[in-house]
């Protein structure tokens, strides 16, 4: 494996998966910010995807687009030989940073939630990150940094997240253990936990429904949801030197909701 001495040009680069919007787009711009590179994967609007590369640009920074389904772990071996493709367009071979972030919603109750819809969420929220990582471990620095993204959800229970809450809880237990499992190679591993952010997540519904978004804001201490830039600046400075010794660790990103 390469070795990652904190100064190497290879650790400067991240993968951050599901880019292309919301919180994963965030994460981007910030590493931008910091002088990270990135590459970045989209399910299936290279519109958006082309977007963000330009904002990077835009900022003097270089990033990277490539397509992926995180539920379909039969792509990984393909994403990873363009991976490599992508990252000699970088001058490089390795990368220090893996964001796993790219999720899909679900409003099933449990009672109503069905086989099929259990087996989805289940693919993109724990199989994909679990499956994706281990096929880029050869590929990432010894003393590289892995977040997970996890929800407030797994604290705390809401109708209709009877799925969806599950899972990011053992997103939270999986970080754990690969935290455990990596230290050999000095490769810390987190998990944040975002709050309910006004994005396109889950139809817009935090962003686009005044009643839900006033109920967020009536239950979160600092009296607002959130949003993307509140969340994209915690999960690039945890990827940073400065949270060198920070490792196993879950930081929930939320304003204080449900205290």
């Amino acid at each position: 494996m390469a070795t990652n001495n904190g100064r190497h040009p290879t650790s400067r680069i991240a993968v951050v998966t599901g880019g292309s919007r919301g919180i994963g787009r965030d994460t981007v711009l910030r590493l931008a910010t910091r002088g990270v590179r990135s590459v970045f994967t989209y399910h299936s609007n290279r519109v958006e995807a082309e977007k963000v590369c330009a904002m990077v640009a835009e900022t003097g920074g270089q990033a990277l687009a490539l397509q992926l389904n995180v539920g379909d772990a039969s792509a990984f071996d393909d994403f990873v030989t363009r991976l490599r493709e992508a990252l000699g367009q970088l001058g490089a071979q390795h990368f220090g940073y893996l964001v796993n972030n790219a999720g899909t919603s679900s409003a099933a109750t449990f009672a109503a939630g069905t086989e099929a819809e259990l087996d989805a969420q289940f693919a993109v929220h724990f199989k994909g990150p679990f499956l994706l990582t281990q096929k880029l471990l050869p590929l990432i620095n010894d003393g590289g940094r892995i977040v997970n993204i996890s929800s407030g959800l797994a604290r705390f229970a809401f109708p209709g997240r009877a799925i969806y809450g599950p899972m990011k809880a053992a997103v939270e237990a999986l970080t754990r253990y690969m935290a455990l499992e990596l230290a050999p190679r000095r490769i810390a591993v987190n998990v944040v936990a975002p709050g309910a952010i006004a994005t396109d997540f889950s139809g817009g519904i935090v962003r686009d429904n005044p009643q839900v978004n006033k109920a967020v804001a009536d239950h979160t201490a600092l009296g607002r949801a959130g949003l993307p830039s509140d969340v994209g600046p915690v999960i690039a400075g945890l990827l940073s030197d400065d949270f060198g010794w920070v490792n196993a660790q879950r930081i929930e990103v939320a304003g204080g909701i449900q205290i």
